[in-house]
């Protein structure tokens, strides 16, 4: 018996090297920590088809077109890309980074699970993370914003203990950023409060 060949879920780019390509493609993977080039070829790919399908329909008034419309708004509602009120033409304006925004790998990160997003994906490809009672290896996983409330980490994995030595780093970090955040506002404060003294002083000179 004779296997059928599996389909490529991604293209490659027709000119593999364009420099503001390879740039871009750059910035995208220390941003959002994926493996390699084929990871974000098959999420440009997904966001390609979602942009030709709603070229294809906007024109369309029928019942059929106007069903697909609804089917193609309510999954990518689903997956946090637009929102419940979204037209069909608003699928047009997605990027990249929208798409990449939903991957497990991205919101593990967002939620301070992890001190980095290269630790985010270790710990997901380790199996630390899960999402309800389900375990998800696979970091490009596309959340759906029903399944986000409930990333958190395996019970049976020695980070779902809160005094594991990366946990306390990660607070320790955030701490940090929150402690430089009030020093700066604090500073600010200080320096809106000096302005207004000498503003004060100048307009009663003045008088």
């Amino acid at each position: 018996m004779v296997k059928a060949k599996l389909r490529k879920k991604y293209s490659r780019p027709s000119h593999l090297w364009q420099m503001d390509r390879i740039k871009e493609e750059a910035q995208l993977r220390k941003e959002y920590g994926y493996k390699n080039k084929k990871e974000i070829w098959k999420v440009q790919s997904v966001l390609r088809k979602f942009r030709a399908q709603a070229r294809r329909l906007i024109p369309l008034t029928d019942k059929q077109a106007q069903l697909e419309k609804q089917q193609l708004l309510s999954r990518l509602a689903s997956l946090g890309l637009v929102n419940e009120n979204a037209q069909i033409e608003d699928v047009l304006a997605l990027t990249i980074r929208d798409l990449l925004e939903r991957r497990l790998q991205t919101l593990v990160f967002r939620k301070k699970m992890a001190n980095s997003i290269k630790q985010a994906r270790q710990f997901i490809t380790h199996g630390h993370i899960v999402i309800g009672d389900k375990k998800v290896t696979s970091p490009s996983y596309m959340v759906k914003v029903s399944e986000e409330p409930y990333i958190g980490f395996a019970k049976n994995s020695p980070l779902a203990d809160e005094d594991h030595p990366e946990r306390v780093v990660i607070k320790e970090k955030e701490l940090g950023k929150q402690k430089a955040e009030e020093v700066k506002e604090e500073k600010e404060s200080e320096e809106e409060e000096e302005a207004k003294e000498i503003l004060e002083t100048a307009e009663e000179i003045g008088e």
